[in-house]
């Protein structure tokens, strides 16, 4: 009996897109190839198994003390700022530290890593042109250049997702390392 296998007469590529970083996959007559970081072949008649790298994007959970926390400080004004940190082995966000009423901007930037991905929230206090006391609640997606690239990964796909469980958040930053989250930048930001 002479085996037979299908020929595809003309290359298929199938994009992907499970997180910011697309994968493509390339139908040829005899084989499906994951490129371009992966040389595996795999059957076009098999079941696929994406990379692990895949599952990482799909969000983690957030614990119920986050949105809690995140509350005080909304409407008590219980804290100053939040600092939240993504708990692999748990799969969730997690609170890292609560920051007290009386502590300034230079005490919380120091609290954030400088090698390590963060989420963080403050409660930016200031007065307008019109000498008006008004107050923002920022949230910063810290992600430092020295971080890892897995980390900064995992914490830019499930940025979205925390965000959604913080309801009053009104300015968002993205910063890779202090001077992008300077006071000039919170109150240029704020106004």
């Amino acid at each position: 009996i002479a085996q037979h296998s299908p020929q595809i007469p003309n290359p298929i590529t199938i994009i992907i897109f499970p997180s910011p970083f697309p994968l493509y996959l390339r139908f040829s007559s005899s084989s499906l190839l994951l490129c371009p970081k992966f040389s595996h072949s795999f059957s076009p008649f098999l079941p696929l198994s994406l990379p692990k790298m895949a599952n990482a994007a799909s969000g983690m959970a957030v614990h119920d003390d986050c949105k809690l926390r995140f509350l005080d400080l909304k409407a008590k004004r219980t804290y100053r700022f939040i600092v939240f940190k993504i708990e692999e082995k748990q799969k969730q966000v997690v609170v890292e530290k609560l920051g007290e009423p009386s502590e300034s901007y230079e005490d919380f930037t120091a609290s954030l890593p400088a090698d390590e991905c963060r989420y963080a929230v403050y409660d930016f206090d200031f007065v307008t042109e019109e000498n008006c006391q008004k107050s923002r609640i920022i949230f910063i997606a810290w992600s430092p250049d020295t971080s890892k690239v897995r980390s900064k990964m995992i914490y830019a796909s499930s940025k979205d997702r925390f965000k959604r469980e913080l309801d009053g958040i009104q300015v968002e930053l993205q910063a890779t390392d202090p001077t992008e989250m300077g006071l000039d930048v919170i109150r240029s930001r704020s106004g």
